[in-house]
């Protein structure tokens, strides 16, 4: 097992390794002084493993209940965040008493949401069942929900009390699935170069995923540790995200993050070599990356409507949004520019 401390306002373990959930209700019982647990998954997920996390919980003296929602991004909402409240206030959860996130992305988001604003603020525990959790979005505290104008645009900084990382459960994950978790890992591959970035260029190495999943959190522990509230570094782990969001949403989210991910990186490398940012070297290197594992390099959505999205970002700052660039693998700075040339940087990189 690894284990990376996690350096913020509220500092925190992420455990990493093969069969680690049946000790999540020891863990837990030493978090907290209730001894009631809300697990928090959606459909999909939760026949798989919620029994398992429940006996775990009630081994170690816990009242648990469960809420589940459909799966899908199309979840991630002010509906089902309400209900999920209401929910928790109707099975007399108190701040001293713990909700589990069990799933990937978006269970993570709406559960650390519903923990920082329920009462106030109640401690979670994330337990990531997809790569792309695992490696990025259940460590540093960034929780949200969508609104209709746009992906992520409520949300809190509040950082979870244990993440649990239990690589045996990549093993029910569908393919496609793993791929979108590729795709943030090859985002951190980009920002660090050197032996990650080599060791993603050889699909195989995620046959012994720990040390991949470590590096990439170690990388992310590092950045928020410097930057916790996302007003300087932190926005290098935005690369590739400002155009994905927009091609995610515009797909009507059929396309997964991962994919619309994979488009945005790969659309930045290109518009920085328009602009003479960084040597077409770079861009290849970043293509070929994304191609060895089958993710998306193209949209066929137009330039005009992905700008219409991106503009309501929540990275823009009034007449301005900051992109991440890279300029070279293992070298990504961050790029201010004014709202009205991003449709600039969308043709270029998507054409």
């Amino acid at each position: 097992m690894t284990t990376i401390e996690v350096t913020a306002s509220r500092s925190y373990p992420v455990e990493i390794g093969h069969g680690l959930l049946d000790s999540l209700g020891s863990k837990a019982a030493a978090l907290v002084r209730g001894r009631r647990a809300a697990i928090v998954s959606d459909s999909a997920v939760y026949p798989l493993y919620g029994g398992a996390v429940q006996d775990s919980l009630a081994a170690a003296g816990f009242q648990v209940c469960a809420f589940v929602f459909p799966q899908g991004e199309q979840s991630k909402n002010g509906e089902t965040y309400l209900r999920l409240l209401s929910f928790l206030a109707e099975h007399g959860l108190t701040r001293a008493d713990l909700l589990v996130a069990l799933g990937g992305g978006v269970t993570g988001d709406l559960t650390g949401f519903a923990a920082a604003t329920y009462l106030r603020g109640v401690a979670y525990v994330q337990v990531p069942t997809t790569l792309l959790a695992m490696v990025d979005s259940s460590v540093g505290g960034k929780t949200a929900i969508d609104l209709p104008a746009g992906k992520n645009l409520a949300g809190a900084f509040y950082q979870p009390s244990l993440v649990l990382c239990d690589t045996a459960l990549l093993a029910t994950l569908p393919r496609p699935i793993f791929r979108d978790g590729c795709a943030e890992a090859i985002k951190y591959g980009i920002l660090r170069g050197g032996s990650l970035f080599r060791a993603l260029q050889e699909p195989r190495s995620w046959e012994a995923p720990e040390d991949l999943i470590a590096q990439c959190i170690t990388i992310k522990r590092d950045t928020v540790g410097r930057d916790e509230f996302d007003t300087g570094c932190r926005q290098l782990l935005n690369l590739g995200h400002t155009i994905g969001h927009a091609v995610e949403a515009g797909s009507g989210f059929s396309l997964s993050h991962g994919q619309s991910i994979a488009v945005g990186m790969a659309a930045i490398a290109r518009a920085a070599v328009s602009f003479g940012l960084c040597a077409p070297e770079t861009r290849d290197a970043i293509l070929d990356l994304l191609g060895r594992y089958d993710l998306p390099t193209t949209t066929d959505q137009t330039p005009e409507a992905l700008c219409a999205i991106a503009l309501g970002d929540k990275k823009r700052q009034g007449n301005t949004i900051t992109l991440a660039v890279p300029r070279e693998i293992g070298r990504c700075e961050l790029l201010t520019i004014p709202v009205e040339a991003l449709g600039d940087w969308i043709r270029e990189g998507i054409s």
